[in-house]
């Protein structure tokens, strides 16, 4: 009998594939079989002029929209993730893990998760507690992913099929 899939995951993306309409989709497909979910989902948000994007996280357990950009100005170039905003939203995927949900969503692993900050330690925690992870990682930080999870887990395609699949394996 083959071994259950890991209960880590991470859809692994190119630029521009719609990952956050993927996981919001198959969010709402378990919420609708009853599953308990927990966590943050990323909506990108157009901004004036299609310039800049904003980005806020929903909340899966409350449904609260909370805003993670910060406006730098138009003549900048750095992220606009605001690490205070993203701190306060933290505590959608604390209490997940805590509650003990069925599957914990965390919006992306990326450049701040990567160097430790973001979600990072919240993400350890699902982890090291046993409760199951679903995650996006850019194609480019798929190697620092696997250092991060001691290479656990499953790398998912960004289709709904390999999401299902993964969930059907023993997951959830």
């Amino acid at each position: 009998m083959p071994a259950p899939s890991p209960a880590i995951a991470a859809v692994v993306y190119a630029p521009g594939q719609p990952v956050e309409a993927l996981l919001r989709d198959f969010a709402a497909e378990l919420a609708a079989a009853g599953v308990r979910l927990g966590g943050l989902l990323q909506r990108t948000v157009p901004g004036p002029d299609h310039c800049k994007c904003r980005m806020e996280v929903v909340e899966l357990d409350s449904g609260r929209h909370l805003s993670i950009s910060q406006d730098l100005g138009s003549g900048s170039s750095s992220c606009s993730l605001d690490p205070s905003a993203l701190a306060e939203a933290s505590g959608a995927v604390r209490r997940a893990v805590e509650a003990r949900v069925e599957l914990v969503m965390v919006n992306k692993y990326g450049k701040a998760e990567q160097s430790g900050g973001g979600l990072a330690a919240e993400m350890l925690q699902a982890m090291s507690e046993g409760v199951p992870l679903l995650t996006t990682v850019p194609a480019a930080l798929v190697d620092d992913w696997r250092a991060f999870t001691g290479d656990a887990g499953a790398l998912l395609a960004p289709e709904a099929a390999a999401l299902r699949a993964w969930w059907q394996s023993g997951v959830g």
